[in-house]
């Protein structure tokens, strides 16, 4: 139907073509809706042509059998999303009519009348599908899933190889398409963490696939309407971070504690950013020159020796500073390192993967480099690592709260190795490279998959034990700001009470003013037996499930590990017991929830 508002302005169309239009396009799919919208304006520009001729062709080219591009993506922080923007926005600079979706608005059976998909897919957690396309993903696994023998669609996955299921939810869908008869017209591609030159790369090779087989198979390009207006986003990302400066950075546990947690405020005035409670910080940071010097006297290099970067020759240990990984192993730099060094033990790690991801996650660069003293060539160190890649951090503010700043807490890597001390890379240069004053690159990085609902009369539980209180500090300042009569219900948890209760006289005051309307805390080493944040959950089961059967959402933030897991096994416990439903049923209430947007996640 047609908006009332539009169907009363005056029109060229008498009533009963509104109503003919109205019926037609009641029956077209949002994809051909995308396509029907670039033909009539294609018609409307061709009766403005002066020359008959020239219209005559341009209205001939519109009306080929549209061949078009669909992209769907699946993602979870954002990282997919911003491959398949780019991958849209080339298509079109290429001619390409293209739709683009977000895997929850696309329904899966519309993937029988596709021609050409490109599915690209982060993986979250440990071989989970992002939020948003776990309905796509269980239908396409389901008897319910079309056959394909017309589609063609090609994979990009995004992941982690430090984890055991790297880049599986682009597995999944790989298989998933292929086992119903579509034909894969680009190989699958699977990226690390350092996934940009790759992408970039795979997007041109599948862009030129798909302007091939549609311009020689049944369906013709069709050219895009000239001037139609894209979605205007901030010029500030993470290919262009902003240059802000730092306002205040200020440990907030206790002189006592086993932790070093920071509170920081950083300066957006004048960058025109804006974010929404539950999305994250990107933070462009840059490696210690101490450390820096460390990895080069491992190899044997001064650090004048030069290297080719993108087109640029700079000095090794520039590079190391701010364009490589130089903190965090991983399973290929260990195994490339085990090679290059000929180190027996790192080549007997190699060969059990377990082990191997296990040491890599725990161990430094540095000290992967000093299991055997080897010498490198600045070209052979690089080769070596990792680019950079900023870190994400749960933003801790709401702009209705803090206008042009953003808040972040970031809990400080910090570790002893033998007689030195070991740092994080981002969460280092924060605490401790960074003076008031001074300049960090940032950009806002969205996230859709961790939201307040919409209707503020909606009760909402937080469970953010450390760290992972930061995005609920966000929520309740906007929450307070909203005058939201939704409840709030917060969990928290850390060691102890006087060290570590993060924000502590801010939650008492949201506590003492109503807008937080419960407080559970966990503290695990203020009694012989630790609790945590998931104890609390079960020993408050019977209103946690009252909450969710009033239409409560839920939030976890925080460890993925451990923390995350238990958490979701105390909800489903709280199922199985108070709605008395066996196991399946508890998890599938749970899961429901989450498709529901409900129950939403930012672990890490």
């Amino acid at each position: 139907m047609l908006p009332k508002e539009l169907s009363a302005l005056a029109s060229p169309l008498n009533d009963q073509q509104i109503g003919q239009l109205q019926q037609t396009m009641s029956e077209l799919s949002p994809q051909q809706l995308a396509w029907v919208s670039g033909y009539f304006w294609g018609l409307s520009q061709t009766e403005q042509s002066t020359t008959a001729q020239s219209s005559h062709a341009q209205l001939s080219v519109a009306a080929q059998p549209a061949g078009k591009l669909t992209i769907i993506y699946a993602s979870q922080t954002g990282n997919a999303k911003g491959v398949a923007e780019a991958l849209k926005k080339e298509a079109e600079a290429n001619d390409i009519a293209v739709a683009l979706f977000d895997a929850s608005d696309y329904k899966g059976k519309n993937l029988s009348k596709e021609t050409h998909v490109i599915f690209v897919a982060s993986t979250n957690g440990e071989g989970e599908a992002p939020d948003n396309a776990l309905e796509l993903h269980e239908f396409l696994q389901s008897k319910k899933a079309p056959k394909l023998p017309n589609l063609q669609y090609a994979v990009i996955g995004l992941g982690d190889s430090s984890y055991e299921f790297f880049c599986q939810t682009g597995k999944d869908f790989d298989a998933f398409l292929s086992k119903q008869g579509a034909t894969a017209f680009l190989e699958r591609l699977d990226c690390d963490v350092d996934y940009e030159t790759q992408a970039i790369q795979w997007r041109k090779r599948a862009l030129d696939k798909v302007k091939e087989t549609l311009s020689n198979g049944d369906a013709e390009v069709v050219q895009l309407p000239v001037g139609n207006a894209a979605h205007v986003e901030s010029q500030w990302n993470k290919q262009n971070p902003y240059t802000a400066s730092l306002l205040t950075s200020q440990k907030i546990t206790g002189r006592e504690s086993g932790k070093d947690v920071r509170h920081i405020e950083i300066d957006l005035e004048g960058s025109g950013l804006t974010y929404q409670p539950g999305d994250a910080l990107g933070v462009w940071y840059e490696n210690s020159s101490e450390l820096v010097a460390a990895i080069l006297e491992q190899v044997g290099l001064s650090g004048i020796e030069s290297i080719d970067l993108d087109g640029d020759s700079l000095s090794i240990h520039s590079a190391l500073v701010a364009k490589f990984e130089i903190t965090s192993a991983n399973p290929q730099f260990v195994t490339k390192y085990a090679e290059a060094s000929a180190s027996k033990k790192l080549q007997k790690l190699v060969q059990d993967k377990d082990k191997l991801r296990e040491y890599a996650g725990n161990t430094q660069v540095i000290d992967v480099l000093k299991e055997k003293k080897t010498k490198l060539s600045a070209d052979e160190l690089v080769g070596l690592l990792r680019r950079l890649t900023p870190r994400l951090y749960s933003i801790a503010s709401s702009q209705a709260e803090v206008e042009e700043e953003v808040h972040l807490t970031v809990g400080l890597v910090e570790y002893n190795q033998g007689e030195e001390s070991r740092f994080g890379g981002a969460s280092g240069f924060l605490a401790h490279n960074l003076e008031e004053g001074d300049e960090v690159k940032v950009f806002i990085e969205h996230n859709n998959n961790f939201k307040l609902p919409q209707d503020d009369n909606t009760d909402v539980i937080m469970i953010g034990p450390g760290t992972g209180i930061a995005p609920f500090r966000s929520f309740i300042q906007e929450r307070e700001a909203r005058d939201a009569e939704g409840k709030n219900w917060l969990f928290f948890g850390d060691r102890t009470f006087t060290q570590d209760f993060l924000y502590q006289v801010e939650w008492q005051k949201y506590l003492k003013s109503g807008v937080l309307n419960k407080l559970d805390v966990a503290f695990s080493r203020d009694q012989a037996d630790k609790v945590y944040v998931q104890d609390r959950i079960l020993e408050h089961a019977e209103q946690v499930w009252l909450w969710l059967q009033a239409g409560a959402y839920v939030y976890v933030c925080g460890d993925a590990n451990r923390m995350a897991k238990d958490v979701h096994n105390a909800l489903i416990t709280v199922a199985q017991k108070q709605g008395s439903l066996s196991q399946e049923q508890a998890e599938e209430f749970i899961n429901d929830l989450r498709k529901a947007k409900r129950y939403q996640r930012d672990v890490y």
